[in-house]
């Protein structure tokens, strides 16, 4: 190791070095040659710490980013090495990162493997025939609703007429709530073509809500107040948890269940070819005969 001194000096040396290489973009250090230190049987050369300033940093800051860089460097070689030294079990964990590393080699390689040989989604046909013929094990785990959701200041005009229209939801009510919101709404969610989990819902509601399921079966209209705002829902659909789930919520979730099943008879079949093929070209030595 250098002497503090030294190595401080070295610091100021490499840091101007960078500065001005950096301005001028054009010299490069000779990795071969420029070592700044070695510990351990390692050198750390000044290219390694070149990588790590920015082009153009002020040589003050240069030199605190690489003092702490080489602080760090010569703490982990040192901490390694001690360890090695010291841990009894070295071979169990050379072990280990060799299975790790086969694992690794072969997981990539799989991965490779199923994006190259199989699709990475599926038409949405094939989902919606997997979901009508499985619908007894697509149950729901939430709440899901159709319809719209609409808050207005507790001062907005016409607020019966706005009851009517919200009760009602057909296609003309629903366009005078259009151009009423425009105007005068706070909120306003228009979901008849979508579903979504009640808990949003919930979430804006003035009071909370003990039963949702039974909130939802019994409330095709429901309305409410605060001191401040005017609150309507109206539910034209629902599905509670327990129903079959609805298809545009549990299409992903069918997606990813044939697709994973799809990638495991792929490579299923693929490592049993991949053994048969070795036995039929003699690419594996059986020692000894199994018993029959």
């Amino acid at each position: 190791m250098f002497k503090k001194n030294h190595y401080y000096y070295y610091i100021l040396v490499l840091t101007f070095a960078f500065y001005f290489t950096g301005c001028r973009k054009k010299q490069a250090f000779d990795t071969d040659k420029d070592a700044l230190l070695k510990v351990e049987n390692r050198y750390l050369y000044m290219d390694d710490l070149k990588n790590m300033i920015p082009v153009g940093t002020k040589p003050q800051d240069s030199i605190s980013v690489s003092d702490r860089y080489i602080k760090k460097w010569v703490t982990d070689v040192l901490m390694y090495e001690t360890a090695k030294r010291n841990i009894r079990n070295l071979s169990e964990i050379e072990k280990m990162v060799e299975e790790y590393r086969r694992s690794l080699i072969v997981h990539e390689y799989q991965q490779n493997l199923l994006s190259e040989r199989l699709p990475q989604s599926l038409p949405e046909a094939e989902l919606k025939s997997f979901y009508d013929e499985s619908q007894r094990s697509i149950i729901s785990n939430e709440n899901y609703i159709k319809g719209l959701f609409l808050v207005v200041p507790a001062s907005a005009p016409n607020l019966n007429a706005v009851r009517q229209w919200v009760r009602k939801g057909d296609h003309v009510s629903l366009e005078s709530i259009e151009k009423y919101s425009l105007q005068n709404a706070i909120s306003y969610d228009y979901f008849f073509d979508r579903w979504l989990d009640f808990v949003e819902i919930m979430r804006k509601l003035p009071k909370p809500i003990a039963n949702p399921s039974g909130f939802i079966s019994n409330n095709s209209f429901y309305e409410t107040e605060d001191s401040s705002q005017h609150y309507f829902l109206k539910i034209s659909e629902y599905r509670l948890i327990g129903d079959v789930e609805p298809f545009e919520i549990a299409k992903d979730k069918i997606e990813t269940i044939i697709l994973n099943q799809r990638r495991y008879e792929f490579m299923s079949t693929f490592e049993e070819e991949l053994y048969n093929d070795a036995v039929s070209n003699k690419k594996i030595l059986f020692f000894n005969q199994f018993p029959e």
